[in-house]
């Protein structure tokens, strides 16, 4: 008997839609090990010379004008795309979309971007008959991906399925899963372990993320950060921006045996586990590997748009609140510092936790529709 053959899609607008689907592959093979899966971003694949310019221009914008992006966001969040746009998709990738899935011949598709999940719900409309699974990424449901040639969405919450009915999508096409993780945030490592692979002191630690498109907070709430660095640990990941790490490198405030400065590192599952708070841009994938640690988290500057509810969502959650001031940094140093204080927190993380996610949910439930 031949394995199952899952496709998975994505796009490259933001690190976490593509993280979203190799952890789901990876999901899938850790609980069904026959199974065979492939990882495309369908635009940067099948047309190579455009989509990184796409990509590139949305990247400056979201830099630049924040702003201009969440006008995009809301100006279409209600209707699905309109007629022009799944026509000008359709003339520019149906032919190689449709090449690609009759060569791999997959037994499901599942797309976590919107952009391949308008491609292949127009070849579903017209030349294939293949399973679509849509997984959304964050704690909002644009209107983008609703599409009518879904068979399934597999959603964070039940607030983006009540967002999903009021767009007209039928309940039972519609499961609350939560965001797929890789299956190495599944499990909890030792502490002890991690800090002597990462030479880190036994101390209140702050993991602090986002640095990889530019974004990392500038201002003086990091600076501010480092008046701590005597009692408090500080790891900052900045990703792959290597002019910001030279820069913080260089920067007196930041030399200091407490507080580490690293590039892109794959083991961020394990420096969460040794952390006590998180520092974070709202993107879906970092808050729901966080959330399952049980992390306390401060969210800054929120692209306009779906990180706006993805923050919203975790703070009526009580998994955190929003980086305003150092009155901010303050009141949650102080709180990782007491000891019985933070236990006491954290377990009501985990308990709201386990009311509401497991990583398991997602690959099971694409299991069942196999």
């Amino acid at each position: 008997m031949s394995k199952k053959r899952v496709l998975l899609l994505s796009e490259g607008f933001g690190s976490g839609h593509t993280q979203a689907a190799h952890a789901l592959s990876e999901g899938l093979k850790q609980l069904n090990p026959d199974l065979s899966t492939k990882v495309f971003e369908l635009g940067s694949f099948l047309n190579p010379i455009v989509a990184p310019l796409i990509i590139s221009a949305y990247r400056k914008t979201v830099s630049s004008q924040p702003k201009v992006v969440g006008m995009m966001y809301r100006s279409n969040y209600r209707k699905p795309a309109n007629g022009i746009t799944k026509l000008a998709l359709h003339r520019l990738f149906y032919t190689q979309a449709l090449r690609l899935v009759t060569q791999l011949k997959p037994d499901i598709i599942i797309c976590t971007h919107p952009l391949p999940n308008m491609i292949i719900a127009r070849l579903r409309k017209h030349r294939i008959n293949i399973p679509l699974i849509t997984v959304i990424t964050d704690y909002d449901a644009h209107g983008s991906w609703v599409n009518q040639e879904v068979n399934q969405y597999l959603v964070s919450s039940t607030i983006v399925k009540e967002r999903l009915l009021a767009k007209g999508v039928q309940e039972n096409h519609i499961s609350v899963t939560g965001i797929p993780i890789h299956p190495k945030f599944w499990k909890v490592n030792d502490r002890d372990q991690v800090r002597a692979r990462f030479q880190l002191r036994n101390l209140p630690t702050i993991l602090i993320m986002g640095g990889g498109w530019g974004l990392l907070n500038e201002d003086n709430a990091l600076s501010y950060m480092t008046k701590w660095r005597e009692t408090t640990q500080l790891i900052i990941c900045i990703g792959s921006n290597d002019d910001m790490r030279k820069k913080l490198l260089d920067d007196p405030l930041f030399q200091h045996h407490n507080i580490h400065i690293i590039g892109f590192t794959p083991y961020i599952n394990e420096l969460m586990d040794i952390s006590d708070l998180l520092v974070t841009k709202p993107g879906g994938m970092t808050c729901t590997e966080g959330f399952n640690k049980a992390l306390p988290m401060l969210f800054y500057e929120p692209i306009p748009g779906q990180e706006e509810e993805n923050c919203d969502y975790f703070i009526n959650m009580g998994f955190g609140e929003m980086l305003i001031s150092n009155d901010t940094v303050d009141r949650w140093f102080n709180l990782i510092h007491n000891e019985e204080g933070l236990v006491q927190y954290r377990q009501k993380l985990k308990d709201k936790r386990d009311e509401t996610y497991s990583p398991l949910d997602c690959p099971k439930a694409v299991l069942q529709l196999l």
